[in-house]
């Protein structure tokens, strides 16, 4: 396969590039050792980005429960509690699964894509959503920013657009 048709170039048109090795054999930004670009398209999203996209997600999700099941989801301890968080299962799971992003991480312009340039696909947004419900997979973090969750499915969050300068 010639250099220029690499196995990622079509995941939802994001490509990493090789590279990023500094001259002490370091990595020299994070996300080179897994041959992401420094910036732009495709390069390692940031903690912000994240943290914003999540935010927004939970946000929606509670205004489509609040709107399916009532108020109680915010208020009441029964069934209704769990509401809000199987509405972002379903949201996030979907989402990713069809676009590679969530709601919340649509908005913010950041998308998660396999390391071996695979589609998504359904196993690995149900798998990842649910790791996300569970917490724990997702505060234990590894080498270049990837959740436990992004280790396992061997994925990982990049931008989707060009970063300004």
């Amino acid at each position: 396969m010639p250099a220029s048709a690499t196995p990622t170039a079509g995941v939802h048109g994001l490509s990493p590039k090789l590279g990023g090795v500094d001259s002490d054999g370091g990595d020299a930004y994070p996300g080179a050792s897994i041959g992401l670009p420094e910036q732009g398209r495709g390069s390692l999203a940031t903690w912000w980005a994240r943290i914003a996209a999540l935010v927004l997600d939970w946000a929606a999700s509670m205004v489509v429960a609040v709107f399916c099941f009532g108020v109680g989801v915010l208020t009441q301890s029964d069934w209704r509690a769990w509401m809000v968080l199987a509405v972002y299962f379903v949201q996030s799971s979907v989402l990713t699964a069809l676009t590679g992003s969530s709601f919340g991480q649509l908005i913010a312009r950041i998308g998660i894509v396999r390391l071996d340039g695979e589609r998504l696909g359904w196993p690995r947004a149900i798998a990842r959503a649910g790791m996300i419900c569970l917490v724990l997979p997702t505060v234990v973090i590894g080498a270049e920013r990837r959740a436990m969750n992004d280790l396992v499915l061997g994925t990982v969050v990049v931008n989707r657009a060009a970063t300004a300068r």
